[in-house]
């Protein structure tokens, strides 16, 4: 699952639920240190993911960070898990998964800008970063994490948008983070917004156990292939994967805190 190259290089994933992975956490960890993953973040997705998040860190010190949040998916729960939620944020490393689903749409529109909204907000008052999920609703998001002024704490999770909007994001300063599908080979509109993006603002992830990258896809991802995100992500930019590793690292080290 690794190569050489990889094994030698640092990396960190932004993004990775452990939680749901089929293997033990210290079995998938150990694949992901052997791989040059140095240490990765588990967003919790409600307050229940939360807490499985909370206990994984626990168990990992320095290995693995988590965040607490609530999926736009469940935004209609907002007012049920806020206070537990609120109350996790204080000590995780970070706010979300949270923001705006417009693609599936589980929870109706106001719900969702609802329960994003004051998430953008609790992170604003604990000064943390906030993960944020963006998909089909990039001027909501774009008006929402422009009001909210956080800069390079908002991290645009799993980035899909094209040349405009990531022009348009990096405007208001915040942070990418890249995944799986800037390997497909049908994603060319996101390789061409993934040129738009400042190296000095950019992470990649894994999703896990989503979006595996090629030539993996159809497999369940895992943090350990996180290179193959930074090896597609040194193509579109015409550097060494070397210099990726070291960017994407440094960016993420800044943005956690760890710095």
């Amino acid at each position: 699952m690794t190569d050489t190259t990889s094994a030698r290089l640092t990396w960190v994933d932004t993004h990775g639920h452990l939680f749901l992975m089929d293997e033990p956490a210290d079995v998938v960890l150990t694949r992901a240190q052997n791989a040059g993953v140095n240490w990765l973040v588990c967003p919790g997705v409600d307050t229940a993911t939360t807490r499985a998040s909370e206990a994984i860190a626990l168990q990992y010190p320095g290995v693995v960070l988590w965040s607490a949040g609530l999926h736009p998916h469940d935004a209609s729960n907002w007012d049920v898990e806020q206070e537990a939620l609120s109350d996790l944020a204080k000590t995780a490393d970070a706010v979300g998964e949270c923001g705006l689903d417009y693609y599936r749409e589980l929870s109706p529109r106001r719900d969702q800008k609802k329960a994003f909204g004051d998430q953008l907000e609790l992170a604003s008052a604990l000064g943390k970063p906030v993960i944020v999920h963006c998909r089909d609703a990039f001027a909501d998001v774009h008006d929402m994490v422009g009001r909210a002024e956080l800069g390079a704490d908002v991290i645009l999770h799993c980035w899909t948008g094209g040349p405009k909007w990531t022009k348009r994001f990096a405007e208001l300063g915040v942070t990418f983070s890249f995944a799986g599908p800037l390997t497909y080979t049908t994603a060319e509109t996101l390789r061409l917004g993934a040129a738009e993006a400042p190296p000095e603002r950019t992470m990649v992830e894994t999703d896990s156990p989503y979006l595996t990258p090629e030539p993996l896809r159809g497999q369940n991802n895992e943090p350990a292939n996180v290179y193959l995100t930074g090896k597609g992500l040194a193509g579109v930019w015409g550097v060494s994967v070397e210099d990726v590793s070291v960017s994407t690292t440094a960016c993420a080290e800044r943005v956690f805190r760890r710095a």
